[in-house]
């Protein structure tokens, strides 16, 4: 998927013809943490991509089956509650799944800190905002690859480079070090191109009107 509120037909897709080894799910935008911002401060269990949970309830038989692992940012800015809500999916349906997520990207507690420190916009000088919703660190890939080498199925994540998604499996299979720089600059191109979902198979083609039927337009593999 490209963002929340993509097309739910991408997961079944990619798994019913893509014969893929990971599934890769990229959920966020500054928009996207906004909305999810206000959905927290009205619940403090919300503020994750709910639909990927709902998804995941109809595909994890098949996941487990086929092996294939799930790495998302879907946890936005409640990343334990996204993990808490999908493993009482898993339990309902008598699943064993491990879950891992990544933390460390939310920076809500050191922003009264951030402000008193005198930090401004880097561009254009610009002071701090008096008031922020939601601060969050862009977290890097090989959080992601460790959480695959102790076993995980599935990878929850907030804030992270949307192409970290892509990278971090990269990682782990073929065991890149952070010297590894070619290799990292190559996963990483690649990532950002996985990550635009349809986009990047079609999604911005110019002759739309051309198109019979957008139905199973296709995700990248």
């Amino acid at each position: 998927g490209a963002m929340w509120g993509d097309t739910a037909m991408s997961a079944p897709q990619l798994l019913k013809g893509g014969e893929v080894d990971y599934l890769v799910c990229d959920y966020l935008a500054e928009l996207t943490l906004a909305i999810m911002a206000s959905q927290k401060m009205k619940n403090p269990e919300a503020g994750f991509a709910t639909d990927f949970v709902k998804t995941m309830g109809s595909l994890l038989p098949e996941l487990l089956e086929k092996k294939v692992k799930v790495v998302v940012n879907a946890g936005g800015l409640n990343v334990e509650a996204c993990r808490k809500a999908l493993l009482g999916v898993a339990q309902a349906k008598k699943l064993e799944v491990k879950v891992g997520v990544v933390l460390g990207d939310d920076l809500a507690q050191t922003v009264d800190q951030i402000q008193k420190s005198g930090t401004a916009e880097m561009f254009t000088g610009a002071p701090f905002p008096p008031m922020v919703v939601s601060a969050n660190a862009y977290l890097g890939a090989f959080p992601i690859a460790q959480a695959l080498s102790e076993g995980c199925d599935i990878v929850i994540t907030g804030r992270v480079v949307d192409s970290a998604l892509v990278l971090g499996p990269l990682i782990h299979e073929f065991g890149w070090t952070a010297d590894d720089l070619d290799k990292l600059s190559q996963g990483t191109l690649a990532g950002h191109l996985v990550e635009c979902g349809a986009q990047g198979t079609g999604g911005l083609f110019t002759d739309w009107n051309a198109v019979q039927s957008w139905v199973n337009i296709g995700f990248p593999v």
